[in-house]
């Protein structure tokens, strides 16, 4: 299910929402064009689970390479040394979050991130949701590392802090509703999907894939318990600041289709008030 856009109103220009995807893009850019030879920004920045257990150790990976030989082109594995941390390896948690894997990998989360990330500014207010973000990010970092104290794997990606924006999201907006693609055989369907449906469907297939990962080491090629880990992260830290009154109170539409807006004073913790 791609989503393509929900139904609420911000009142207020999401700056942060924007720097974090500027932030990603300019560091995404410098890695697809760092030219060959050059330290990996991956390998520099990322979070090397058994790196972050022992900051002395040298990590390495098998390689394979294809190398041509009078009997035509081979496939060999190479082991090798990955590049040292430029930072210490336990910053790595947070930098890593600005890293991506691939351009799929980019787009996808950018999207996530615009979809929800502004309406959760909204109520957080602009540090607030930068400090949020960042916080999201680093507990979906360690969990993952909790999960894989060991892995040489580097882990990137900002998906642990967005789904921390969706975890808040579904709690700060359980009547929003996002209009989403979703592909029913060979055709393309747009329907309009409650957003605690469309945010629950997401965490449930994560909490699936991360029991599958934690299974079968073929299936670790995503850190599905970063995504979990932030998901939860973010739920439970907007709960709590919530409950005491430390958020902004919701926008709403007065009617559908109208551009006219209406602040709530009422917490959604507590009893909700009909607007007429």
């Amino acid at each position: 299910m791609l989503p393509l856009r929900d139904n609420i109103p911000s009142r207020t220009t999401p700056v942060v929402n924007y720097l974090m995807i500027a932030i990603c893009s300019l560091v995404f850019f410098e890695q697809v064009n760092r030219e060959p030879g050059e330290p990996s920004l991956v390998e520099q920045y990322g979070m090397i689970p058994a790196r972050v257990s022992d900051s002395g150790a040298t990590v390495k990976i098998v390689e394979s390479r294809h190398v041509e030989t009078p009997f035509g082109i081979q496939t060999t594995e190479l082991e090798r040394p990955l590049a040292p941390s430029a930072v210490p390896p336990w910053t790595t948690l947070l930098t890593c979050v600005f890293l991506h894997g691939g351009w799929m990998h980019f787009f996808g989360n950018m999207w996530f991130l615009w979809i929800f990330g502004d309406n959760v500014e909204d109520r957080y207010g602009h540090l607030g949701y930068l400090i949020f973000y960042l916080f999201c990010g680093v507990a979906a970092s360690a969990t993952h590392f909790a999960a894989s104290p060991t892995s040489i794997v580097p882990t990137i990606g900002a998906s642990g802090a967005i789904a921390g924006v969706m975890g808040a999201y579904m709690l700060l907006y359980p009547r929003a509703r996002v209009l989403t693609l979703v592909p029913l055989v060979v055709f393309l369907h747009v329907i309009s999907v409650p957003a605690p449906l469309f945010l629950g469907i997401w965490f449930l297939l994560q909490f699936y894939q991360g029991a599958v990962a934690s299974a079968s080491a073929g299936a670790a090629g995503v850190a599905w318990w970063a995504h979990i880990g932030g998901f939860v992260a973010g739920l439970v830290l907007t709960w709590l600041l919530g409950s005491k009154r430390k958020l902004r109170p919701p926008v709403e539409r007065i009617r559908p289709g109208s551009d006219r807006m209406v602040y709530s004073r009422v917490s959604p913790w507590s009893r909700a008030r009909r607007l007429n």
